[in-house]
């Protein structure tokens, strides 16, 4: 078998207990980050039921299997492990999947029409996450109409974390002048964002009105520095990941600067999140819910007297 193959852990349980597991990994330092991990209900007509999934570039082992069991409390329940295609199992995950309308935006594959009413994007079933089928990607897209609505002005724009581009290719059609910095771990990314902007017809480029791709870590990376400060940090990501940049994104949000957040739970994860984003010198603006998930818009004080 091909060594690029992925392996998925799965381990099934109700509704609070795996978010339980979510966040006893959000709490974890020390963490195999190779291991990737999210929750997820089973079916829409089946809202209590959910499965902890984690991703695997490897054929996962004992010590693999161990961390999935020991982020549930007690006895955990049966994990079981499967191959997938090497880069197929996103695609495979979306490809069908019918448009979305989120606020003035609607996302659609190549394979449906577009709405001439919306602001309209193809995003095609790819090998990044980001195609605004989750509610956390459509609820950032609300989020941003919202933000436009309200007159906030936007001239640079981070979207850390961005997997297809979409969140920052939106920015952009609110914002046609703005400069746009797209970043995220995955190289894979680079050529799904480049794709997809001659799909829907971005400028890249570093310059006003266009969006620049980068591969960074967090916010670790010369050109993240050297564009900033941002009027408006998008990050659609984890809630542990979130708590630990605090610091940074308040080094890149320029003061009176908005940040939207989203990857997070309700409940005990947006209280983490919301906390470290205060101690960081943030303060909420609004909020949506969808489904069991947090969209949070701050701003940073412009001064922290």
């Amino acid at each position: 078998m091909s060594d690029n193959s992925t392996w998925k852990l799965s381990a099934f349980a109700p509704k609070k207990i795996v978010q339980a597991a979510l966040l006893a990994h959000d709490l974890i330092d020390e963490w195999d980050y190779e291991l990737v991990i999210a929750g997820r209900e089973v079916a829409e007509d089946r809202p209590d039921d959910w499965v902890l999934e984690g991703w695997f570039p490897r054929k996962p082992g004992k010590a693999e299997k161990a961390a999935l069991a020991g982020l549930f409390a007690g006895k955990a329940p049966k994990i079981t492990v499967e191959q997938l295609p090497p880069t197929d199992w996103v695609t495979l995950s979306q490809q069908g999947t019918p448009p979305i309308r989120a606020g003035r935006f609607h996302v659609h594959t190549p394979e449906y029409p577009a709405d001439d009413g919306a602001i309209d994007f193809i995003i095609p079933a790819s090998q990044a996450f980001g195609t605004g089928q989750h509610r956390t990607t459509a609820g950032c897209l609300e989020m941003l109409g919202h933000m436009k609505a309200s007159g906030m002005r936007a001239a640079r724009v981070a979207d850390i974390g961005t997997g297809t581009g979409l969140l920052g290719f939106a920015a952009l059609a609110l914002w046609p002048r703005a400069a746009i910095t797209l970043s995220d771990i995955d190289p894979v990314c680079v050529e799904v964002v480049e794709h997809n902007a001659a799909l829907n017809a971005v400028p890249m480029g570093a310059g006003a009105g266009e969006a620049v791709m980068v591969v960074a870590e967090g916010m670790n990376h010369p050109l993240l520095q050297m564009r900033g400060p941002f009027d408006l940090l998008i990050a659609n990501i984890l809630a542990g990941p979130l708590v630990e940049l605090a610091p940074d994104f308040a080094k890149a949000v320029a003061p009176g600067g908005s940040l939207l957040l989203a990857g997070l739970l309700a409940g005990e994860q947006e209280a983490a999140v919301k906390r470290a984003m205060r101690l960081a010198g943030f303060r909420p603006v609004a909020r949506l819910q969808r489904g069991d998930w947090a969209i949070l818009w701050l701003r940073r004080r412009r001064s922290m007297r």
